[in-house]
């Protein structure tokens, strides 16, 4: 960390950003991300907190031992055995960090930690000095930093330093500070902190009162060099800071950052925010920073005059620095594979011989329903088979008969274990009718948590995606997607997702076998 106008991203999208309620993710999507992240070029990745579950463990180690470029960092509290466990799953990595850390304001020792500041103070420096004598890169947070006393503060800080961490983040743990406090405490701490220059600055910061970009961006003017951040601000409660509005910020404003910058691919920056999107469930407000469908788009009449003479009146970033690019035309039904690959090759997708096929059978299917296939139908099509879960349950056949007054009849016939089955019924609605129908035929036991459906693209003949979140009788909880131009098949083919993710989860368990008919 040799050039002092480098700022670093820490991106914990896979840690804190799956604290999101609601936004699980299973071991397959995370390696996704985490891939993605690599390619988006951040500098490290914090992939999870392995004492929490096997499964976390499991994501760590194995994005460890397959993803490379950017740093892979494990949490763990100050204690021997979280430590131990975050180490053991960092070992595949070329090149590791150890996070740890424990609160250290008065409201937490008190009332959560039940402890004095001395006994804090010697457990964070035993913890890091465990840590760092059995790994090169040891990073401390003093948890809920923006509410300690700042005496407390420099006195813990000073002996972890000593103690051989080699980053320091200052957390805003519950989103309380404001840039103006943020900027001071910062500032604070390279004025008392006597063994400062050994360590690097980080600051992480949460979005309570919605400043939790401002608040890092006012850290970095004041000498922090790491920004810890989520894709598209997703994390506990209101959330983190939003990587994408950093990393712009830092870029479009160099006058008033002294020429600090990042090394994140910015061309990257959309189609990450999308997958992150796809994966956790997590739909991106329209007037969402950076990447909200609606961040480069004009209605007004005077802003449409003025973008027309010089494209700087109304926009200060380019749509394609982003990644955003424009809505278009490209590709017809008409298009054979080499256009389509070439064309995907252009939005930044390498797909294989095998990954083409499916895409492109695809893409025919959807050419001939659509009069344009826009980029954005591609890239939810590519995204699709990137993620696709074993299909136990097909849909092979969806008639849907509605009038007004009367009860839709729905009929449908599903592919499962080499057999088709057929039925046909009603519902108060097309989608209650359809998934009344599926739990009959394949026997099922869960429940639909949560419906949402969105359009992917423009205009009438737009693909509409569904997304939904059902809970298995053993109390998983899994997200289903389903994408078509038909709102009542995307919808069908969510809820078939999703019962398809819990049996493939569970094909070894004989209980899951017979309860999702695997």
């Amino acid at each position: 960390m040799n050039d002092k106008n480098r700022i670093y991203i820490f991106d914990t999208t896979l840690r804190d950003g799956e604290q999101s309620p609601g936004a699980s993710l299973d071991e397959k999507s995370k390696l996704e991300i985490a891939r993605q992240l690599a390619e988006l070029r951040v500098d490290i990745i914090e992939a999870g907190f392995p004492v929490t579950s096997p499964g976390d463990a499991a994501a760590v180690r194995k994005i460890a031992k397959e993803v490379k470029g950017p740093t892979i960092c494990a949490l763990a509290r100050a204690v021997t055995k979280d430590i131990d466990i975050a180490l053991e799953c960092l070992k595949p990595a070329k090149r590791g960090r150890l996070h740890i850390f424990i609160a250290t304001s008065e409201i937490h020792r008190k009332h959560k930690l039940n402890k004095a500041k001395d006994e804090i103070k010697r457990i964070a420096t035993a913890a890091v000095k465990y840590g760092r004598q059995r790994i090169g890169e040891v990073e401390f947070s003093p948890e809920d930093a923006s509410r300690t006393e700042p005496p407390f503060l420099y006195e813990v800080l000073e002996s972890v330093i000593e103690a051989g961490a080699t980053v320091l983040n200052i957390p805003d743990t519950v989103g309380y500070t404001t840039p103006f406090e943020f900027g001071n405490l910062i500032h604070g701490i390279f004025e008392n902190v006597p063994n400062i220059g050994k360590a690097i600055i980080s600051v992480h910061c949460h979005n309570d009162l919605g400043l939790a970009v401002a608040n890092s961006l006012a850290a970095i003017k004041f000498g922090a060099r790491q920004v810890e951040c989520t894709v598209n601000g997703i994390g506990e409660r209101a959330g983190n800071a939003a990587m994408e509005e950093i990393v712009m910020a830092l870029d479009t404003r160099k006058d008033i950052f002294g020429g600090r910058f990042t090394n994140v691919r910015r061309d990257q920056i959309c189609k990450t925010s999308r997958l992150v999107s796809m994966l956790t469930g997590m739909v991106v407000q329209p007037n969402k920073a950076v990447v909200g469908r609606n961040a480069f788009t004009h209605e007004s009449g005077i802003h449409q005059d003025g973008l027309l003479k010089l494209r700087k009146t109304y926009e200060i970033m380019r749509p394609e620095d982003v990644g955003f690019g424009e809505t278009q035309l490209v590709l017809g039904k008409h298009s054979g594979r080499h256009a389509l690959e070439n064309r995907l090759a252009k939005l930044g997708f390498k797909l294989s011989p095998k990954e083409l096929e499916l895409v492109f059978g695809d893409f025919k299917t959807l050419a001939d329903k659509k009069k344009e296939v826009f980029d954005d139908d591609l890239a939810a099509l590519v995204e699709r088979e990137i993620v696709a879960t074993p299909e136990t349950h097909k849909l092979v056949y969806l008639r849907v008969l509605t009038e007004s007054g009367g009860e839709p009849k729905v009929t449908l016939k599903l592919r499962s274990k080499g057999k088709t089955l057929s039925a046909a019924g009603t519902g108060s609605g097309p989608v209650d009718a359809a998934y009344k129908l599926i739990d009959q035929m394949i026997r099922r036991r869960t429940r639909l948590l949560d419906y949402q459906i969105r359009s992917v693209t423009v205009g009438k003949d737009a693909q509409g995606e569904v997304t939904l979140k059902i809970e298995g009788d053993q109390g998983e909880v899994v997200i289903g997607r389903g994408l078509s131009t038909d709102v009542i098949e995307a919808s069908v083919k969510a809820y078939l997702d999703a019962i398809n993710k819990i049996a493939h989860r569970h094909r070894g368990d004989k209980k899951a076998k017979a309860a999702y008919g695997v």
